[in-house]
């Protein structure tokens, strides 16, 4: 089993609702169990448009590869009606893989760690609750001016 974390965000249609929809999902997923599950919080968009996003994040045992689970969470996303009509588009859930334990990858489909985890509030301040040992003081530092509510 390899320890991975999946960041989740909503803001289109019942967005809370969403939110905890895909935590009780991810824990469906074949070969995999959900270990760890952060607050639910509010942050403004971080370059995109659209209403404000309920996001968490999510530790996860799993024995599935990095493209097994991201097309995993491809179909959760589909199932909730995402949409992805332009880059960065308002949504009614978005997955992203930020880590699949100590997996380096770099491919048109997918980026490991994930590119822009370390520049997101919303991803740092929900995984530092669930994995202080994953995010550095310094890290939440430099994200400290980005708007962030515990819900």
């Amino acid at each position: 089993m390899t320890r991975a974390y999946v960041a989740i965000g909503a803001n289109l249609g019942d967005a809370r609702a969403t939110v905890r929809l895909a935590m009780e999902a991810l824990d469906g997923l074949p070969r995999t169990r959900v270990t760890a599950l952060s607050s639910l919080y509010r942050s403004a968009p971080v370059d995109a448009t659209g209403p404000d996003f309920v996001n968490a994040v999510a530790a996860l045992d799993t024995a599935l590869s990095p493209g097994e689970l991201l097309a995993a969470l491809h179909r959760l996303e589909d199932s909730a009606g995402r949409e992805r009509p332009f880059r960065n588009a308002p949504r009614t859930l978005d997955l992203d893989l930020l880590r699949h334990g100590d997996t380096v990858l770099h491919t048109p489909a997918l980026t490991l760690p994930h590119p822009r985890m370390l520049q997101r509030a919303f991803v740092l301040r929900p995984l530092a609750e669930i994995a202080p040992e994953e995010v550095t003081p310094a890290q939440l530092a430099d994200v400290a001016d980005q708007a962030i509510e515990r819900l």
